[in-house]
């Protein structure tokens, strides 16, 4: 029987605290079969898709997407944590479980009127995405896809990022 994506991951109960199912992303990257069938799931999601970039956050966005952009023949942007990038840059705060987070992303990475699609390796609460997008939105690009290898729809992260169009190669209900 041939495997599928969802048996490249380690699922590690009780991780980082009890009932927390943890789904690990690394068992996937660190099969070259699974890391193909993620990059290549992710990239046939896109393949119809009419855009310019592809953007992804740090870090797992970027184990992604660069392959993804490689494939489909378009650019990367990445979307750093903030102090990381060198140039001029914008910024957006988002809100973690426990305080609050910052992204930034160079002020001349996006023109106004580009396409943009964000990959990243994980939807949970949809905060990280929804910064990604924020970010996007700032300089003028559309956001016309969001792909994520898994999703964790417990979470509800599609509620925090509805109006957007929104792939998951695979959802695991609860958290």
């Amino acid at each position: 029987m041939e495997k599928k994506l969802e048996d490249y991951v380690v699922t590690i109960p009780d991780f980082p605290e009890p009932g927390i199912m943890f789904r690990d992303i690394t068992s996937v990257i660190q099969d070259p079969t699974g890391l193909r069938m993620a990059v290549d799931g992710l990239a046939e999601c896109l393949k119809d898709l009419d855009f310019d970039l592809v953007i992804g956050p740090e870090s797992r966005g970027f184990i992604f997407g660069v392959p993804v952009a490689y494939l489909l023949n378009k650019g990367f942007v990445p979307v750093r944590k903030k102090g990381k990038l060198p140039r001029e840059t914008v910024s957006q705060k988002y809100d973690l479980e426990y305080g609050q987070a910052e992204v930034e992303i160079h002020k001349d990475a996006i023109k106004p009127g580009e396409k943009v699609v964000i990959v990243d390796d994980l939807i949970a609460t949809g905060g990280s995405a929804e910064a990604a997008a924020k970010l996007v939105e700032k300089l003028g690009g559309k956001v016309v896809r969001m792909a994520f290898v898994m999703e964790l729809s417990g979470l509800e992260g599609r509620k925090k990022l509805k109006g957007y169009d929104i792939e998951s190669l695979i959802v695991y209900p609860g958290k």
